[in-house]
């Protein structure tokens, strides 16, 4: 029970605590759903209270030898797991074509996690403290060093990425983790807690529990030995997080959270690359990310040939199974899902006009959709949708543009498409979002900037070179120099 087979390899769906799977402590499980075929998938192991102290309790014990290690020493597993990872991408895609209908055509996970661990597999020597001689009579310094036990709560659109990114800079700066995945596409988790056992991992370095919010993310939340939480998903999620830190012992929380990112088309914009680009972010894995740029303002004057573009590309979406080659949009990842983009499109019917897509009617499935003529304080343009649902408005002037854009209480990513370098700048600095793409859209990212939300969007960065400070604490050494 509890387990599936993919290639004979069998996939655990049970609990990762102090290097070995079991069962959860009172036997309880839920059936994870193919959002395709509707049809049970496994039955995972849903984590209790118990559970999770004991995953705590593992890690906290596993702390002190694990933070004595040099970074070298803690690199050789993160390296072999990035090693593991490489080498079971197909493995990985189909699990999340079965969980949450991520096409496999489209499955870049693997690759990226992967990139991720090697990175932080070296960057463990970046952990430098400073020096001073300006107070007379003292040497004094600064010292960085892992918060104890770190927690990670992951979502389930991208969830080995998330994986990676998260357990890798925390594990690199010397802490030990429990891991929560979502109870929506939790085999991969599951399966790369396998692929860290086979790396070798000191058992309670890299704990892996699967579950809902409450018992387990509460449990977490909450945990007076948790010391450091990192979280990604929503912001109403990350509001409860942040209480229950706050309300516990004032966890460090750093967390990515919703978005609703406006993307700006300029007359002067390349109009082709920018429909091909902004209709790509909004399809990408059926709207299901975080920083899809649900939002367009285009301007008046070329508003007409725009919508024609995009909606050309846009439309020409293959639905069908996930596990098919030729796929290219999968189903919304679960019926609780399906139906929240559907009362959003209901608005959207009510409010605006609808030139293309709606409600497939075909499963979980919902049509690359396009509204046109929203009113700004609607709910379809105010509320994230997760869904392949984009609301495409007009403006005259670069003013309206910018204040429509920020008219939110997201701030994420956000888009500008100009061939005007000066417009360009000035509106890179008057969009409030933590990114900005100029002439590119989300998903482009760099991975040696920092991501992260400005307002509801989140608190904190992530990236190569900002994580690894998320997991340390500074302390201040003084030392009185004795006179000759």
């Amino acid at each position: 029970m509890g387990s599936i087979t993919l290639e004979e390899n069998p996939i655990e769906a049970r609990l990762f605590i102090n290097g070995e799977f079991r069962p959860s402590s009172n036997g309880k499980t839920f059936k994870l759903i193919n959002p395709f075929t509707r049809e049970p998938v496994a039955d995972v192991h849903e984590a209790t209270e118990q559970d999770v102290n004991d995953a705590v309790a593992a890690a906290k014990a596993a702390f002190p030898a694990w933070r004595d290690l040099s970074p070298q020493d803690r690199g050789v597993y993160l390296e072999k797991l990035a090693s593991l990872i490489r080498e079971s991408n197909g493995d990985l895609a189909r699990l999340e074509a079965m969980s949450m209908g991520k096409p496999v055509s489209g499955y870049f996970d693997a690759g990226v996690a992967a990139d991720n661990l090697s990175w932080f597999a070296q960057a463990g020597w970046s952990v430098q403290g400073t020096s001073s001689l300006n107070t007379p009579g003292y040497l004094n310094m600064t010292v960085k060093q892992p918060y104890g036990v770190a927690a990670c709560i992951i979502p389930w659109n991208v969830p080995v990425l998330f994986f990676a990114s998260k357990i890798g800079p925390a594990l690199a700066a010397g802490n030990t983790v429990v891991l929560k995945s979502s109870e929506k596409a939790p085999l991969t988790s599951a399966y790369v807690a396998n692929l860290a056992a086979k790396a070798g991992f000191p058992p309670g370095v890299l704990n892996v529990i699967s579950g809902f919010g409450a018992p387990a993310g509460t449990t977490l939340s909450s945990h007076m030995d948790v010391r450091c939480l990192s979280f990604t998903g929503s912001s109403f999620t990350g509001q409860k997080i942040q209480a229950a830190a706050a309300a516990s012992n004032m966890k460090h929380v750093h967390m990515e959270l919703g978005g609703k990112s406006p993307a700006v088309i300029f007359e002067d914009a390349d109009l082709e690359t920018a429909a091909a680009q902004t209709q790509f972010s909004i399809k990408f894995q059926s709207g299901q990310t975080c920083m899809a740029n649900s939002r367009i303002y285009v301007q008046e004057s070329v508003a007409e040939k725009f919508l024609a573009l995009f909606k050309e590309k846009f439309g020409a979406a293959v639905l069908g199974d996930p596990l098919d080659s030729t796929t290219s949009h999968g189903p919304q990842v679960d019926r609780v899902q399906y139906e929240k983009v559907k009362s959003y499109l209901a608005i959207g019917d009510k409010e605006g006009a609808k030139t293309l897509g709606g409600d497939a009617e075909n499963g979980n499935f919902v049509n690359p959709t396009v509204y046109e003529n929203v009113p700004e304080d609607s709910r379809i343009m105010k509320e994230e949708v997760f869904g392949p649902v984009v609301v495409i408005n007009t403006f005259k002037t670069e003013a309206e543009a910018v204040e429509k854009a920020n008219n939110t209480e997201f701030g994420l990513y956000a888009s500008v498409y100009t061939k005007d370098l000066d417009r360009a700048m000035r509106l890179s600095k008057s969009l409030e979002a933590g990114t900005v793409g100029v002439n590119c859209a989300s998903p482009t990212t760099a991975k040696d900037m920092p991501f992260g939300g400005f307002k509801m969007s989140g608190t904190g960065r992530e990236g190569w070179f900002n994580s690894l400070e998320n997991y340390l604490e500074t302390k201040t050494i003084l030392i009185k120099i004795g006179s000759e």
